[in-house]
C-alpha cells in the first residue's frame, strides 16, 4: 500500500509538471548535450541520465572538482542514501544496505567498480579516484546486468578515455592541514589518426587525523602516501573501439584509524544494554586521542597493479561488447588492536597476496525497431594467501607457545560465473517494458589453519595448529521487471521490481567430525545467501526552460537472510570475524534530489531522503528480539543543500563561491557479541568553496574548508576483546590549484 500511494503520488506530479512547459529536446548521437545533461552506462548501454529509468546520480569529473571531491568517501555528500567509511578500506553502504567484512572471504553488498570492472578488495579501491570522467552511483539491486554482489547497488568509477587527434593535459595539486598533498599530472598524446594514449598519475599523502597520547610510543603519520599511474590506449577500429588500460598504485601510510571506543561510549560491554553516547562535551582533539599503551612498528607496503581491455564492434544487427581484466595486490601492513576498549595494544602482522580475473562477453542489439535486448556471460576467479597474526594475545611471553597466534590461509578461492540477458520492448513510442533474468552460481572455498607459536616463523615442535577448511557452492536466479513511459520529451516516469543476491560463505574453523580438530558446527560455521526484492517508482523531470530539474523516486525492500558481520571470540576461541544470517528486514524510502539554475551564474541543488530501515524479524541471541530495531548505517533523514555563485570578470575569468551542507540524522551501528547497538548523534558537515578560474579555463586556484563545524563522527564501533571505534574526517582546509594546457 505505502508503494502503491507514493507511486500515485509520482505520477500526479509529473502530471501537473507536465502542463504548459517549454520543450527539452533529447540530444541525438553526436550532438551537443544540452546543459546539465550528462551521458550514463546504466543500463550498459550509453543513455541521458535524464532518461535512464534507474535511480542513479551521476557527477561528471568537472563537477567533483568544483565541489573539491577527491576521494570516494566524499560522494556522500552528492548522494542520496550513500555512505562511504573507511573500515579495512572502503564500506559502502546504499539505502542501509551493507557489509562489513573487508576480509578475504567476505563480499560487500555494495559494489565498487573501475571502468565497469568489479574490484574485490576493498583496501585498493581508493586510489583508482583520479582522472575521473564521471562517477555514477546506481542505488537498489542490479543483479541483471551487473550481477556480482549489487544486493545494494554499485558505485562505479569511470575514468578518462585518450581522445583522437587531441595533445592536451593538466596539472592539479593541493595542499592543506595534516600536511595534505595531492597532485595529479595528466596527458593526452595522438600517436595516429586512430591511435591516441593517455597517462595519468597521482600523489596523495597526508597526516593522520588521530592525536597521539602519551602512552602511544608508535608512529601514527603519514596516514597514507599513495602513488598511482594508469596508461590508456585508445584504438579506432572503424566499426567500433578498443581501450586498453594498465594502472599501478604503491599503497604506504600507517592506515591507522583506530581510537578506544571509550572515547565516546560509556557502558559498552553490558550485554543487552545500549552503550552510553558521552562524547557531546568534548573536544575534537579528546575524540580524536589514541593513548593505548603501544611502541611496536605500524604501517604499510602494499601495491596493486592491473590490465583491463574494454572492446567494443559493430557487427550490424548487433554489438559486441568484451571487458576482461586481471589484478593482482600484494599486501604486507604491521598492524594493531586495542584490547578491551584500549586497555592494552596486540600487534597484528599481516601478510596477503591476491589476484582477481574478471571476463564477460556481451552482445546488445542495434536497430531502430521496437526491441532492444542485450545477453551476456560473465566469470570471476579471485585467490589469495594470507599470513595474520596477533602477538602476546595468548602468552606474552616471546618463544612461548602461543606468542604468535594467527591464521594462515592458501589458498582461499572464489570462484563465480553467470549467464544474463535483459529486452526491452517499446510498445508505443512512449511506452516501454523491460525484463530481465540472470543466474549465478558461486564456488568459495578455503584451506588453511589457525597456529599457535612462539615466533611467526612456526617451525618449532611445540607449536600447534588446527584446520581451518571450509567448501560451498550456491546459485540465484535473479529478475528484473520495469515500464518506462515518456509524459513528454522532458518527463519520465518508471517502475521497476527488481531482485538481488550475495553468496553465502563460511567462518573460521572447520565442520565437526570431518576432520581431526574440527569443532564447529555446521549452523555456525556456515551462513546463507542474503536476497532482496526492491519495488521502486521514480520520476525524471525538468521544466521552466530547464531551470529546475529534479529526480524522485520511493521504493520498497523486502531483504532476507541478512549477513551480519563482525568480531567475536566464542566461535574461533580467540577473536575472529564471524558472519551469521539476520531473518528479513523491511526498507522504505523517499528520495528527492534536484538542480535549480534560475541563471546561469547561480545554482542551487538538493537532496532529501527518508529511510525506515528496520529488522523485520531477528533474535541474535536467546530472550532478545531485534524486531523493529534499525538497520546499520541508515538514518532517518538526510538532507543536504549546495549554492555556488558564479561571478563573471571582465578578462573572461570568473570567480565562483561555494557552499555546501549536510544534515544527517541519527544512526545506529549493532554490535551482536554484547546485543547493543551503538547511536551515533545526528550532525552537520558544511563545506566552503571558492574559486578563481582563468580565462578559458586555462588555470584555477580554489581554497576550500571542508566540516566547518569540526564534526567528529563515528563510523564503525564494536564491543567485546577489540572493543574500538573508527571516525570520519575532522575538519579541512587547504588551497588547490591546476593548469590545462
Amino acid at each position: 500500500m505505502k508503494i502503491r500511494t507514493a507511486y500515485v503520488s509520482v505520477t500526479a506530479l509529473a502530471a501537473a509538471l507536465s502542463f504548459s512547459l517549454p520543450a527539452f529536446a533529447q540530444a541525438g548521437a553526436g550532438a551537443a548535450l544540452p546543459d546539465g545533461e550528462i551521458v550514463v552506462t546504466a543500463t550498459r548501454n550509453e543513455t541521458l541520465a535524464s532518461k535512464t529509468p534507474v535511480a542513479l546520480t551521476a557527477v561528471s569529473g568537472d563537477a567533483l572538482l568544483s565541489a573539491g571531491v577527491t576521494n570516494p568517501t566524499s560522494l556522500g555528500e552528492q548522494v542520496p542514501n550513500l555512505s562511504i567509511d573507511r573500515n579495512n578500506g572502503l564500506q559502502i553502504t546504499i539505502r542501509g544496505v551493507s557489509s562489513s567484512d573487508g576480509t578475504e572471504k567476505g563480499d560487500p553488498s555494495a559494489a565498487f567498480m573501475a571502468d565497469g570492472i568489479y574490484i574485490a578488495r576493498p583496501q585498493v579501491q581508493e586510489v583508482s579516484f583520479f582522472d575521473v570522467q564521471r562517477v555514477e552511483v546506481l542505488r537498489g539491486p542490479q543483479g541483471t546486468l551487473f550481477g556480482r554482489n549489487t544486493t545494494a547497488g554499485l558505485v562505479n568509477i569511470i575514468t578518462n578515455k585518450p581522445k583522437l587527434g587531441e595533445f592536451n593535459g593538466s596539472i592539479d595539486a593541493t595542499y592543506g592541514n595534516f600536511d595534505t598533498q595531492q597532485l595529479t599530472g595528466v596527458i593526452n598524446v595522438p600517436v595516429s589518426q586512430g591511435i591516441a594514449i593517455r597517462a595519468a598519475a597521482n600523489y596523495d599523502r597526508r597526516d593522520n587525523y588521530l592525536v597521539a597520547g602519551p602512552n602511544w610510543n608508535a608512529r601514527l603519520d603519514p596516514f597514507k602516501k599513495n602513488f598511482s599511474g594508469r596508461l590508456s590506449a585508445l584504438f579506432d577500429l572503424g566499426s567500433g573501439e578498443l581501450v586498453l588500460r594498465g594502472d599501478y598504485s604503491a599503497i604506504k601510510g600507517t592506515g591507522y584509524n583506530t581510537v578506544p571506543v571509550s572515547n565516546f561510549y560509556a557502558d559498552y560491554q553490558t550485554t543487552g544494554v545500549d552503550p552510553l553516547y558521552i562524547a557531546n562535551g568534548s573536544s575534537s582533539a579528546e575524540k580524536r586521542t589514541l593513548n593505548a599503551p603501544f611502541s611496536g612498528p605500524i604501517g604499510s607496503d602494499n601495491s596493486t597493479w592491473g590490465i583491463q581491455a574494454d572492446l567494443s564492434y559493430d557487427l550490424g544487427p548487433v554489438t559486441l561488447n568484451y571487458l576482461g581484466s586481471y589484478r593482482e595486490f600484494k599486501r604486507h601492513e604491521d598492524g594493531a588492536f586495542l584490547v578491551d576498549g584500549g586497555g592494552a595494544t596486540i600487534a597484528n602482522p599481516y601478510d596477503g597476496s591476491y589476484w582477481q580475473n574478471s571476463q564477460e562477453l556481451r552482445f546488445s542489439t542495434n536497430g531502430d525497431g521496437p526491441i532492444k535486448a542485450q545477453a551476456g556471460i560473465y566469470y570471476f576467479k579471485e585467490k589469495s594467501a594470507i599470513a595474520s597474526y596477533l602477538l602476546g594475545f595468548l602468552t606474552p611471553t616471546p618463544g612461548a607457545t602461543g606468542y604468535a597466534f594467527g591464521v594462515e590461509q592458501d589458498p582461499t578461492i572464489a570462484e563465480s560465473w553467470a549467464g544474463f540477458g535483459q529486452l526491452t520492448y517499446s510498445i508505443t513510442p512512449s511506452l516501454r517494458l523491460t525484463g530481465g533474468i540472470r543466474y549465478s552460481h558461486d564456488n568459495k572455498s578455503r584451506i588453511g589453519q589457525f597456529v599457535q607459536c612462539g615466533t611467526i616463523a612456526c617451525g618449532q615442535p611445540t607449536d600447534l595448529s588446527t584446520p581451518n577448511i571450509a567448501h560451498r557452492k550456491f546459485s540465484k536466479t535473479t529478475w528484473r521487471i520495469g515500464a518506462d513511459y515518456d509524459v513528454n520529451d522532458r518527463t519520465l516516469l518508471y517502475g521497476v521490481i527488481a531482485t538481488g543476491y550475495k553468496a553465502g560463505g563460511f567462518n573460521d574453523g572447520c565442520e565437526q567430525g570431518t576432520n581431526s580438530g574440527c569443532t564447529v558446527p555446521a549452523g555456525a560455521l556456515y551462513y546463507n545467501p542474503e536476497t532482496l526484492t526492491s519495488y521502486e517508482a521514480g520520476l525524471k523531470t525538468r521544466f521552466m526552460n530547464n531551470a529546475v530539474r529534479l529526480n524522485a523516486s520511493a521504493f520498497h525492500y523486502d531483504y532476507k537472510s541478512i549477513q551480519l558481520s563482525q568480531f567475536s571470540d566464542t566461535l574461533c576461541g580467540t577473536p575472529c570475524r564471524v558472519t551469521t544470517n539476520a531473518s528479513s528486514a523491511k526498507i522504505d524510502g523517499v528520495e528527492l534530489e534536484g538542480v535549480i539554475m534560475p541563471v546561469a551564474t547561480s545554482k542551487f541543488d538538493f537532496s532529501f531522503s527518508w529511510l525506515n530501515a528496520r529488522y523485520g524479524s531477528f533474535i541474535p541471541a536467546p530472550g532478545f528480539d531485534w524486531s523493529g530495531k534499525k538497520l546499520d548505517r541508515s538514518p532517518t533523514f538526510v538532507v543536504t543543500a549546495g549554492y555556488m555563485q558564479t561571478f563573471n570578470l571582465a578578462n573572461g575569468g570568473n570567480v565562483q563561491a561555494g557552499v555546501r551542507t549536510r544534515l544527517s540524522d541519527d544512526y545506529r551501528l549493532a554490535s551482536l557479541s554484547t546485543v547493543n547497538q551503538f547511536r551515533v548523534p545526528s550532525n552537520t558537515r558544511t563545506d566552503l568553496l571558492l574559486t578563481y578560474n582563468a580565462p578559458d579555463n586555462r588555470w584555477y586556484l580554489q581554497g576550500f574548508v571542508r566540516n566547518v563545524e569540526n564534526s567528529i563522527v563515528v563510523t564503525a564501533a564494536q564491543t567485546g576483546i577489540f572493543a574500538s571505534a573508527q571516525l570520519a574526517d575532522p575538519r579541512t582546509y587547504g588551497v588547490r590549484a591546476g593548469v590545462n594546457f
